[in-house]
């Protein structure tokens, strides 16, 4: 066995959850090295909608500018019968920023583009995408993972993240199961096009007609010249994704013409579905992302809890190949994310079912972690925010609380009382008063969810070592 390359952390797949952790990695001073089967970055639109929770990741990560440049926030619904506009759809309960919640409304980005953006980031931050690199194979010892590759090179790693999809081949050689149902028998085309005769003030919106065709929806992408068409047909029909087929479906189902599809840019077909992988972890293996969930695409969860996979591992991975921590942190990862994942499928399912609106259990604000064995609350009677919870933006002290977050931290928010001392490395944020938080101290995660909280410093020292700071 030929062993060319060792790196802390392997991560296979370069989509939006590989690329997270390679950048919450890399600023972390952890040596990780992102390989990729294909030969260049997905091109595709498919996961378009950056969640507000997303959001509040990525400003952590350092790419939130160029992800609000690049994007826009979804449009009104426009729907049509027979050629003519017959009434607006509202497609998102409205959300308002507030102090706490300053990014409380999706925002579209195509994922093709959010993943040149997290790309990018990596590159700045020192980190590589390695092409080509098709895994056949991995071994594991006490260790590390060896993974082999078409080649001929095998890559020695400390850990290995499977981040390469719903076909995951990790997860395959791994002999992990996954357990689901499909959501709908019903096939979907998904196209990026370039098309003349609708504007881009609406998401347009073609029901199905009396003959039996089904639903067409065509949404311009934000931040770029193109139109992103969605079209169901009936079970078991055969999708035709070639450009003279997405013309007939788009010519078929709404008053434009064939030609009016003047450039179809990339295209696929699937049947959607929902699947929760039997378990995400396999000794130094771990699964993220499509490899560990499979989603419907209806609300827009998949892309957003796979980035939360992600973010919630680095830290871990982070703090036990560099900080010092036990390596029995990285127990907590499959504790927390996995019912979290498949309270998404769940709710994924209901919005593609039309029994859940897109609104505030789309965002994942509310999402946390007061049952894992990481959280402690130490109030007796604990008012506003709790151990496990989100930890909210605000104001404290004259400084803004997102701010002070921002970086491989963890964050000491002290609230009507003095701060006690803590290592050097935990940032102290103190003031007054603070609505969303009460009175009291919280320690508050690498992730942004408040690990510890207590009215006083009883039990918090004993949480630092624990958390080996």
């Amino acid at each position: 066995m030929r062993t060319d390359m060792h790196t802390d952390v392997l991560i296979v797949g370069a989509g939006p959850t590989g690329l997270a952790l390679g950048i919450d990695l890399a600023r972390r001073g952890v040596d990780a090295l992102v390989v990729e089967k294909a030969e260049k970055l997905f091109p595709g639109s498919r996961g378009k909608g950056i969640q507000p929770r997303t959001m509040e990741v990525f400003d952590d990560l350092g790419v939130l500018d160029a992800i609000h440049a690049a994007g826009g926030s979804y449009p009104v619904g426009m729907v049509w019968q027979d050629g003519k506009q017959v009434g607006e759809h509202q497609m998102f309960d409205p959300a308002e920023a507030t102090e706490d919640s300053p990014y409380n409304a999706p925002w579209m980005v195509p994922q093709w583009r959010t993943q040149q953006i997290l790309a990018a980031r990596l590159t700045e931050l020192g980190g590589e995408v390695a092409f080509g690199r098709e895994l056949t194979g991995l071994t594991q010892d006490g260790e590390g993972v060896t993974a082999r590759f078409t080649d001929g090179e095998d890559i020695r790693a400390r850990y290995l993240v499977a981040a390469d999809g719903g076909r995951s081949a990790v997860r395959r050689a791994l002999g992990i199961g996954m357990t689901g149902e499909t959501v709908d028998p019903q096939p979907m085309l998904v196209a990026d096009v370039r098309l003349t005769g609708l504007d881009r003030d609406y998401w347009h919106v073609f029901p199905p007609s009396a003959e039996g065709d089904g639903f067409l929806a065509i949404c311009p992408l934000a931040g770029t010249e193109d139109f992103q068409v969605a079209a169901q047909f009936p079970a078991d029909t055969a999708v035709d994704v070639s450009p003279d087929g997405i013309r007939k479906v788009v010519a078929a189902r709404s008053h434009l013409d064939p030609s009016d599809v003047t450039e179809v840019r990339w295209a696929s077909d699937f049947r959607p579905r929902m699947a929760l992988a039997d378990r995400f972890r396999e000794k130094r293996v771990f699964l993220a992302g499509d490899a560990a969930h499979v989603h419907s695409p209806a609300g827009g969860q998949g892309l957003n809890t796979s980035v939360q996979d992600a973010y919630n591992l680095g830290w871990k991975l982070g703090a036990v190949l560099r900080g010092g921590a036990s390596a029995t942190l990285l127990d907590s990862y499959e504790e927390e994310r996995r019912p979290i994942a498949a309270d998404m499928l769940g709710l994924s399912a209901s919005v593609h079912r039309g029994e859940t609106r897109r609104g505030d259990a789309t965002r994942q604000l509310g999402l946390g972690y007061r049952d894992s064995s990481l959280t402690r609350e130490t109030r007796a009677a604990a008012t506003g925010v709790r151990a496990g919870d989100r930890a909210p933006d605000g104001l404290l002290g004259g400084t803004r609380l997102f701010d002070a977050f921002r970086g491989p931290h963890w964050t000491l928010v002290a609230v009507g009382g003095e701060a006690p001392g803590v290592p050097e490395a935990i940032k102290v944020v103190q003031g007054d008063t603070q609505a969303s938080y009460g009175t009291g101290l919280f320690l508050v995660r690498p992730d942004g969810y408040v690990g510890w909280a207590g009215e006083t410093p009883s039990g918090l020292r004993e949480y630092l070592t624990a958390a080996g700071l």
